[in-house]
């Protein structure tokens, strides 16, 4: 598989023909992030701006597949589990939809505008031991409008779960410092895009890796 990132939390992942696409930045938010391609999947963590703009994921014949909420899916063989946790934007709780699946038997997690670490335990399920966890670290610093975990409360959350690979979202400088030393790692490679295949995370325990937006 291959990920890319464009900023905030809209990341593209494509293997062979499929593309997948999670939190596209809308045209509406007060974002300066911008990206437009074809999807077959949409992955919708939470109802805003930041991260609901569908409109930028059609391109000719390709619609994607929107999902956008909780609950098990199938599309195109992939098959999603969703599980319920918060958001908080603007001082006002959200919907924040965690994900799970697997992609050329990698599995990933994404999830999204996560606010707080007290998650249910369906939440804890659909977790589980992914291969890959995508997961906000930046607390109240680095989004005028959207709170996540911050660096410490991101890292202990993610080792509870023993990710292989570890892709920070929504940070800045101070926090990514600050999630590497809770983690254990002094510093993390900065890729433009990552090229994975299941054989490459043999043997990693929580590694970071940081994506530039292209």
């Amino acid at each position: 598989m291959i990920i890319t990132y464009f900023g905030e939390q809209f990341f593209k992942m494509t293997q062979g023909d499929m593309v997948l696409a999670f939190n596209p930045v809308s045209k509406n938010a007060k974002s300066k992030v911008s990206a437009h391609f074809g999807s077959d999947i949409a992955f919708v963590t939470t109802n805003h701006p930041l991260f609901n703009g569908i409109e930028q994921l059609s391109h000719g014949e390709r619609m994607p597949f929107v999902i956008e909420g909780p609950g098990d899916y199938e599309v195109k063989e992939v098959f999603v589990k969703a599980a319920m946790s918060n958001a908080l934007i603007n001082d006002k709780k959200y919907i924040n939809t965690i994900y799970s699946f697997t992609l050329d038997n990698i599995k990933v997690a994404f999830l999204g505008a996560l606010s707080s670490g007290e998650v249910s335990k369906e939440a804890q399920e659909v977790i589980d031991s992914p291969d890959i966890m995508f997961i906000p670290i930046g607390g109240s610093t680095v989004s005028k409008e959207a709170t996540f975990l911050d660096a410490k409360a991101a890292a202990k959350f993610a080792l509870l779960f023993e990710p292989k690979l570890i892709i920070p979202m929504s940070y800045d400088d101070a926090s990514l410092k600050i999630f590497l030393k809770e983690i254990g790692e002094e510093k993390a490679p900065e890729v433009d895009k990552l090229t994975l295949k299941l054989k490459d995370l043999d043997g990693k325990e929580g590694e970071v890796v940081v994506l530039k937006p292209v």
